[in-house]
Parts: C-alpha cells; sequence; structure tokens
C-alpha cells in the first residue's frame, strides 16, 4: 500500500499526502488529520529504505539518554518517538549509560552520522571533543531538559521554578527551609540542579532568610538520595527537632517522595512537622499528596521533535521559549506548626 492509493481515496495529490504524513506546517491540520486516518485504515507504513533512496535521508532521528531509569528521561523519551512515529520517522536511542558508559560508541564512532537525520540529547553534559564530532555531523540538534553551549534547548526555566516553590512555602509561613539537590550521579545536565539550588538561594536571600550549609543536602536526584537526605535533615532526638527546617525544598519529585518516606519513619507528621514540595509532576505525586512545581516532559520531547524535523525539511532553526510550568497544592504542603 502506498501514497498513491491513500491519494485515491483522498482526492488530494500524492505531494499533499506526502506533505501530510510528515506534518507539515505547509499542510492545514484537518487534512493530516484526514490523511493519517485513511493510512491507518489502509495499513500504509512508510518505507525508510524508499525514502532513503529519494532523499538522502535515513527517516530517522537520533535520541541519546544518559540513562533509562529516570522519570523524566521516560516521558521525554516517549513525547519524542509519538512526534516521530505521526511523522513517519523511527527512533534511534543511544543510551550512554550513566558515567561508566562507553560515550565512545555514541559520539566518536559516526554511529550517529551514519544512521540519522537529526539528534535530541537528553540533559547531557557534552565536552569539547563531544561538541565537535556532533558539529561535524551538520545534523539539526536539540537538547531536553537543560541548556548547553552553542544548542538550542527545550526546558524549563529553572530559576522561575524555585522561585515559585519558596513562594509557596514562604506564604504559608515557613521561614527555615532545607534543599534537596545536588549532582545526578547518573551524568544529567549540571546546570539543571545548579540552577535551582540558585535559585533557591536567591529566593531565600530576597526575602532576607539565610540558609545553613548543613540545610543544603544531596539528594542525587533520586528516590534513594532523598530518603538519605531526608535522615541528614531530620533524623536525631526530639530535643533537636526545634533546630530542624519547617519546610523541605526538593529539586525534583524523586527526592521529594523519599523525604517524604524518611520523615513518616521518624514520626514527622506531613505537614504538620514538616512541609515537603518538589518538581515535576510525577504521577508517584498525585498518590501521596505531594505538592509540585509540575511540568510536561512528554510535550517537551514533542516539541524537540517537531523542532529537528522542521530543520530536516529546510526550516531555519528558532529559538524555543521556556516549557511551561504550574504550582499544584496538595497536602504535603501547610503552615508551620508551633514549636
Amino acid at each position: 500500500m502506498g501514497i498513491q492509493e491513500i491519494a485515491t481515496v483522498t482526492g488530494l495529490s500524492k505531494a499533499t499526502v506526502s506533505r501530510a504524513l510528515r506534518g507539515l506546517p505547509s499542510v492545514a491540520d484537518t487534512t493530516i488529520d484526514q490523511v493519517r486516518r485513511v493510512a491507518d485504515e489502509l495499513g500504509y507504513v512508510p518505507s525508510s529504505a524508499a525514502a532513503g533512496l529519494a532523499t538522502g535521508r535515513q527517516r530517522a532521528v537520533g535520541v541519546v539518554v544518559p540513562v533509562l531509569d529516570r522519570w523524566f528521561y521516560v516521558k521525554a523519551l516517549g513525547g519524542v518517538d509519538a512526534e516521530l512515529r505521526q511523522a513517519g520517522y523511527d527512533l534511534v536511542l543511544y543510551n550512554l549509560g550513566g558515567p561508566d558508559g562507553d560515550r565512545d560508541r555514541a559520539f566518536r564512532r559516526s554511529m550517529l552520522r551514519q544512521r540519522v537525520d537529526a539528534l535530541v540529547l537528553l540533559s547531557l553534559v557534552l565536552d569539547e571533543t563531544e561538541r565537535s564530532e556532533l558539529q561535524l555531523s551538520e545534523h539539526p540538534m536539540i537538547v531536553i531538559g537543560g541548556p548547553a553551549p552553542g544548542l538550542r534547548n527545550v526546558g524549563v526555566d529553572d530559576d522561575v521554578v524555585s522561585h515559585l516553590a519558596v513562594s509557596h512555602l514562604l506564604g504559608l509561613g515557613h521561614r527555615q527551609i532545607a534543599y534537596v539537590g545536588g549532582q545526578d550521579e547518573a551524568g544529567m545536565n549540571v546546570a539543571v540542579p545548579f540552577r535551582r539550588r540558585d535559585g533557591f538561594l536567591d529566593a531565600m536571600a530576597a526575602a532576607g532568610l539565610a540558609v545553613p550549609p548543613r540545610w543544603i543536602v544531596d539528594g542525587r536526584f533520586s528516590f534513594a538520595g532523598g530518603v538519605a537526605a531526608g535522615a541528614a535533615l531530620l533524623d536525631g532526638p526530639p530535643a533537636a527537632r526545634p533546630g530542624r527546617p519547617t519546610a523541605v525544598f526538593c529539586a525534583s519529585d524523586e527526592m521529594a517522595l523519599g523525604v517524604m518516606l524518611t520523615a513518616a519513619r521518624l514520626g514527622l507528621d506531613v505537614p504538620g512537622d514538616l512541609s515537603v514540595i518538589g518538581i515535576d509532576g510525577h504521577e508517584y505525586g498525585a498518590a501521596v499528596g505531594l505538592t509540585t512545581i509540575a511540568q510536561d516532559p512528554e510535550a517537551q520531547g514533542r516539541t524537540a521533535a517537531r523542532a529537528v524535523l522542521a530543520e530536516v525539511d529546510g526550516a531555519r532553526p528558532r529559538a524555543v521559549a521556556p516549557a511551561p510550568v504550574s504550582l499544584v497544592v496538595r497536602s504535603s504542603t501547610g503552615a508551620p506548626r508551633a514549636r
């Protein structure tokens, strides 16, 4: 089943059908929907090999991820994949496997240059050699989740996110606020945790509040790290409780969930004894009542995929606006209890 059959059924030209299957902006949304519906009914499957012979393209986009076990990466990857499938492109996944993985396989052995038409990088820190390799490929490129020198990125404004979280806690009456962040040992973009930490400190300073160094704790951007960070902040005899924070701002929901678990193990009431707020909008957070600054990594993935596909089709690169966020207030935050 080919494009000619779809054109016959829809009454459109083969050129319009081809553009609609790729989701090009020059085609009306109603036409794209009609063509894709008919293509599905007829069982049309685009041929990457035929497209490559005709256009010199692979009809594939490479996505490079630091690891596969982080909520943000999985959601963003799903958004990229959904957009590519709609456009008739394949996704080629390069998992770097964390700090001990083989980055040469992706960056220094020319695999990316030979197999894909564009690249999407998820929260990666690139060294000078890697940047040079990518520039040689001349592929359209974009980063999801954090800025990288010389590359566009799709992501939230981390300074704005931190200020929203701190403002929420200050509005509830909290003044003793701790921060759980730290560098992700799996190799995520260093700008993300540093910007969130700096945004937290700036917001606290603007309110005239100092943060004791012991209240800035490394949670490794993981659930287990959040459990350990909670213990470092909260564990100790009851007599020490007046010196504990009344609220904790965590730079990810996974860490926030870990802090909440530690608080429960120590017999602390959330939010009576401790308010907890995170960042992300993780689905597990809703189940336990976690207040969060929610983002949509799946939508960010779709935005990134559309951006590089447009460039593959000849569009000029355009800057991408910061992704939207929203404060979702649940039961994990409340006014501080008198001590």
